[in-house]
């Protein structure tokens, strides 16, 4: 198949989260498998012009009242062939940021910004003389991309071109003021037809999902809960209508950057014959964070954002979080990096004051990341949603046990010990509460201390798990399959199709 991504992220060349490692590492798989595979995402500043190659020729884009127009740099995704095409346009992409800065954290013009990307992507292939199979969007920033290939390009050379949505994270949206609505080039009636309208403002992810024709997200479990009211974020009832459409597919691990075995962070490598390694770490571990190097007691690990959906509230909260009581009732250790919510960095300090076995470091590095999950003992994810989740993912795969909330991603990947047995690869509970992160974590140290056996065999249980990307992308192809199936369909209606209930070519308003 040719399957074009539509992103706006791409490691390395530009990432705020997660999406960044799964667009590139999906590519990458699908790519081996003998796909063409492709890429599309901005040029934005932290992408240096200067190791790309420019192609020749401005790109005309239609939006607006008459068209913008941008430069195409291209590049190879690393360690692949795979061509990655990056769109420059200065007022759009010309700025610090992805989607926002210190400043603005949320571009008001993001609406614009990503229409752009969308619409570019077609007049791209246009250029190439290179017409996807599959046309696969991710996330808010892109989904207008399969708005345009319904309603604008069905009847072009894209006409047996499907589309695919992937929701990587449903609590984010793209909602904006209707005012940018113009500029997508789109007529009005579409405002509602479309699926953009959300309480007088517009709604790019939905409009994304009501006119894909497949949508998955990242696991199984959060493709079942984002159809109820609890994590359906105001969308839920659209995907209930769109759920013979939508599939759960689990992300991978990139085991190029996520191997103990040969992980260059570490000070020394590690497998699941010989954990001797494993112990280096922790002391080294213990050493950076400032905790006394005492092998025997067990470590808990935190590599995290500090936002509300992390849990951090119930966890760090300076009143009621549970953090405080763990480190005082409990023998043991307890190490952290992440950045975010202000007043949540300054708990942080406080408890590295006040509390000898408790160490915060506010931020990222790529390094303390990797010690911390070849070094901790325990890895808490107490996330109040998880679409997949990479941590716990990491944590299995480098026999660090995951203490988590039972929820999307989170409950696909762990399963829970059981104490009679010793079966399991971590630690589990089914509320978020204080309480029961005070409970569960109380649960992974009592086993620690009198069921040390058990901790053995989760551990070379847990690392013998496999989260390949290759599976992954078969499951994938599977979908791609069934959404060229659904395209080729003669026009009419059909079950569970978006929108009006009828296939792209007699679908919305315009089609009356």
């Amino acid at each position: 198949m040719k399957i074009l991504m539509v992103t706006s992220e791409a490691v390395p060349f530009a990432k705020a989260g997660g999406l960044g490692d799964a667009v590139s590492a999906l590519s990458r798989a699908l790519a081996r498998a003998g796909h063409d595979v492709r890429i599309v995402l901005p040029r934005y500043y932290c992408v240096d012009r200067s190791k790309l190659r420019l192609i020749e020729g401005p790109l005309g884009v239609p939006v607006g009242v008459g068209e913008e127009w941008a430069a195409v740099y291209t590049s190879t995704l690393p360690g692949s062939e795979l061509p990655v095409y990056f769109l420059e346009h200065e007022r759009f992409f010309g700025r610090d940021g992805i989607y926002g800065d210190k400043a603005e954290p949320d571009f008001a013009d993001n609406p614009e910004r990503f229409a752009f990307l969308s619409r570019a992507a077609f007049q791209l292939c246009r250029k190439l003389s290179w017409i996807p199979d599959i046309l696969h969007a991710h996330d808010w920033p892109s989904a207008l991309a399969t708005v345009y290939l319904r309603h604008a390009e069905r009847f072009s050379e894209f006409a047996k071109t499907a589309s695919v949505l992937s929701i990587h994270n449903l609590g984010y949206q793209g909602v904006y003021d209707k005012s940018s609505y113009p500029y997508f080039n789109l007529p009005w009636e579409l405002f509602h037809g479309a699926g953009f309208e959300h309480f007088d403002r517009v709604n790019l992810l939905k409009s994304g999902i009501t006119a894909a024709d497949c949508l998955t997200t990242v696991s199984p479990s959060y493709a079942r809960e984002i159809q109820t009211p609890d994590f359906g974020f105001g969308l839920d009832g659209l995907l209930r209508f769109r759920s013979p459409d939508l599939v759960g597919i689990l992300n991978g691990v990139d085991l190029h950057d996520w191997d103990p075995t040969m992980d260059p962070y570490l000070p020394q490598t590690f497998s699941a014959s010989d954990l001797s390694g494993k112990q280096r770490c922790k002391v080294e571990l213990q050493r950076e964070f400032g905790l006394p190097m005492d092998p025997s007691r067990p470590l808990v690990g935190m590599v995290t954002r500090l936002t509300d959906q992390k849990g951090v509230g119930e966890l760090f909260g300076p009143l009621s979080g549970s953090a405080y009581r763990i480190c005082s009732d409990m023998d043991l250790q307890f190490a952290v990096i992440g950045s975010g919510e202000s007043w949540c960095e300054e708990e942080l300090r406080s408890l590295s004051s006040r509390l000898p076995n408790f160490r915060a470091q506010i931020g990222y590095k790529e390094r303390l990341a990797h010690l911390i999950e070849g070094g901790a003992d325990f890895f808490l994810m107490p996330s109040r949603y998880e679409p997949c989740g990479l941590n716990q993912m990491y944590s299995l795969h480098y026999g660090t046990l995951p203490i988590v909330h039972r929820t999307g991603g989170l409950a696909d990947t762990v399963e829970n010990y059981n104490q009679e047995t010793g079966t399991g690869t971590g630690f589990m509970f089914d509320h978020l509460t204080p309480r029961s992160i005070y409970d569960t974590v109380g649960w992974a140290v009592w086993a620690w201390y009198n069921r040390p056996a058990h901790i053995d065999t989760m551990r070379q249980r847990a690392m013998g798990r496999s989260f390949s990307w290759t599976r992954s992308a078969e499951e994938y192809q599977k979908l791609y399959d069934r959404a060229l199936a659904l395209v080729s369909e003669p026009p009419g209606p059909r079950a569970g199709a978006s929108g009006s209930g009828a296939t792209r070519r007699i679908h919305g308003p315009e089609a009356q």
